[in-house]
C-alpha cells in the first residue's frame, strides 16, 4: 500500500494535522502582504519564487529526497502535471497580492470561499470520491450560504472564480502527480526561477527598487520563501493523504481567519451578506463532520 494511502489511519490523521495547519498559516497572511502594499505585485511573487528555493534545497538534503527529484525529473507525465501547476500557482500567488494590495481583499476572500466547493466538486467528477446524502447537503448549504458574498462582489467576480479554480486544479493535479511534497514544489519553483531572475534583472537595470525601499520592506520579501512554502509544503502533505472532497471543506478554515483578521484587525465592514455566508459554510461543516463520523462508525461495525 502507498505510504500516503488516504486508508491508512496514520496517514489521515496526519492528513488532518497538515490541513489544519495549512489553512491557518493561510488565513493570517493577509497579515503580511499588508505590510508590503508599497511592492508591485509581480516583485511579491519574484520574491517568494526565487528565496523558496533555497529553503527547498535545504529540506531535500536534509530528508535525503534529492533522488525523488531526479526520479520525477525522468518521468515525463510528473514533469507536465509539475509544469502546469508551477504555472498554476505563480498566477494564484500573483492574482492573491494583487487583490489584497488593491483593496479587493473581499474578492480574493471569495475565491477561497468557493474553492472548497470545486475541491469536493472535482473530487467526485475526477477523482471519482463518493460523496453520501449527508455530505451533498452539506455542500448545498455551503453553496447557498456563500451566495450572497458572490452577488455582493459581483463585479470583482472574475477575480474569486480565477482564485478559486487555478488553486482547485493545482490541488487537483498535485494530488495526481507520484512525486511527495518537498520534491514537487521544489521542481515547481525551478521551472520559474528563471522567469523571476529575469523580472529581478529587468528591475535593476530600469533602476526600480526590487528589494523594497525601507530595511524592513527589504527584510519581509527576504522571509517571502518561508511565507510561501510552509504552507504550501503542508497543504500538499494533506493533499495526498486525505480524501479531495475532505480537503475541500477543511479549507474554509483559512477565508475565514481571513474575514475575522479583516473585521477585527482592520475594521473593514461586516455585513449581513458575511453573517449569512458564515452560518452557512459553518453549518456546512458540521454536516460534514457528522458525515464523516458516522460513515467511520459504519465501516466499524461493518462485519468482516
Amino acid at each position: 500500500m502507498n505510504q500516503n494511502s488516504p486508508d491508512r489511519p496514520s496517514n489521515v490523521r496526519q492528513g488532518y494535522i497538515f490541513g489544519f495547519a495549512a489553512y491557518g498559516l493561510w488565513g493570517v497572511l493577509p497579515i503580511y502582504f499588508r505590510q508590503l502594499t508599497g511592492v508591485p505585485s509581480a516583485d511579491v511573487v519574484v520574491h517568494r519564487i526565487l528565496w523558496s528555493l533555497p529553503l527547498l534545497a535545504a529540506l531535500l538534503t536534509i530528508a535525503g529526497h534529492w533522488g525523488q527529484v531526479r526520479g520525477a525529473l525522468r518521468d515525463r507525465r510528473t514533469l507536465r502535471l509539475l509544469t502546469a501547476t508551477a504555472l498554476l500557482i505563480a498566477g494564484n500567488w500573483l492574482l492573491y497580492v494583487y487583490a489584497v494590495n488593491s483593496g479587493r481583499i473581499l474578492a480574493g476572500s471569495l475565491g477561497y470561499y468557493l474553492n472548497p466547493l470545486a475541491n469536493v466538486f472535482l473530487g467526485w467528477l475526477v477523482l471519482k470520491e463518493k460523496l453520501d446524502r449527508l455530505q451533498w447537503v452539506a455542500v448545498a448549504v455551503a453553496a447557498a450560504g456563500i451566495a450572497p458574498l458572490a452577488l455582493q462582489a459581483f463585479d470583482q467576480l472574475w477575480i474569486s472564480l480565477t482564485l478559486c479554480f487555478s488553486f482547485a486544479t493545482y490541488g487537483l493535479l498535485r494530488k495526481i502527480a507520484t512525486v511527495d511534497a518537498i520534491a514537487g514544489l521544489a521542481i515547481e519553483t525551478s521551472l520559474l526561477l528563471p522567469f523571476s531572475l529575469a523580472w529581478l534583472a529587468w528591475d535593476l537595470t530600469l533602476g526600480m527598487p526590487a528589494f523594497g525601499t525601507t530595511g524592513r520592506e527589504t527584510l519581509l520579501l527576504l522571509l517571502a520563501g518561508v511565507v510561501s512554502t510552509t504552507p504550501l509544503l503542508l497543504f500538499t502533505g494533506a493533499a495526498r493523504r486525505l480524501p479531495y472532497s475532505t480537503l475541500g471543506m477543511l479549507q474554509f478554515l483559512a477565508p475565514t481567519l481571513q474575514f475575522a483578521i479583516a473585521v477585527g484587525l482592520y475594521g473593514e465592514h461586516f455585513t449581513k451578506a458575511h453573517a449569512i455566508a458564515f452560518g452557512g459554510i459553518w453549518a456546512a461543516l458540521v454536516l460534514y463532520v457528522a458525515a464523516i463520523a458516522r460513515n467511520s462508525r459504519a465501516s466499524v461495525t461493518l462485519p468482516e
